[in-house]
Order: structure tokens, then C-alpha cells, then sequence
């Protein structure tokens, strides 16, 4: 999908160390162009969504109770190289995603 020209959105992105753990001191933040990391965000979501369809196909409905929906909330934080750390939502995310898996038929 093409990114529509416009103003400058940028995005906050934090630092990992050697081992990959987050480093979220003054200077080691940095920002990035939103529009560059677009391909990064799609693909954390998308992921995090099969995961999460793949894990309530398996849930089964028992004792006459039936679970219609399933939600996961968590944060997305974008490193300063590239890709994302899924987390728990916070004000340290860059985004909060919300995803609904409903039942079909519901």
C-alpha cells in the first residue's frame, strides 16, 4: 500500500544492547520516519493476529460455556535498527494495539 505524501510523522525508537534488552536512557533514544517502519508495524500486527487466532481455534468449549471472543492488548516498542519488541502496553510503547478474535456464528 502506498504511503500518502505529507508531513513528516516520526516515531520514537529505542536502542538494544549486545544481548538484545532494551536501553531507554535519554541518549539512547532516537526517532525514525513512521512511513519507513510502516513494513515493521504490519508485520508485528499480522503476526501477533495468527498467533492469537491460532491459540483461540484451540480453546474448547466446555462445561455449556461458550467463549465467543478472545482480546490481547499489547504494546509495540520500534528498535532503532529495525523491527519490534511486542510488550506490555505502556506509556513506553510506541503503539497500543487492541486485537479481537470473534467466533463466526456469534
Amino acid at each position: 500500500m502506498a504511503i500518502p505524501e505529507g508531513p513528516e510523522v516520526r516515531v520514537e525508537t529505542v536502542a538494544l544492547d549486545g544481548a538484545g534488552g532494551r536501553q531507554i536512557g535519554p541518549r539512547n533514544r532516537t526517532t525514525a520516519l513512521l512511513k519507513d517502519r510502516h513494513d515493521d508495524i504490519q508485520a508485528a500486527v499480522a503476526e501477533a493476529a495468527t498467533v492469537l487466532q491460532e491459540s483461540a481455534a484451540k480453546l474448547d468449549d466446555s462445561h455449556q460455556w461458550r467463549i465467543r471472543t478472545v482480546e490481547a492488548k499489547f504494546g509495540l516498542t520500534l528498535t532503532a535498527e529495525a523491527g519490534v519488541i511486542l510488550s506490555k502496553a505502556s506509556a513506553e510503547a510506541s503503539f497500543e494495539v487492541t486485537i479481537t478474535i470473534e467466533r463466526q456464528g456469534s
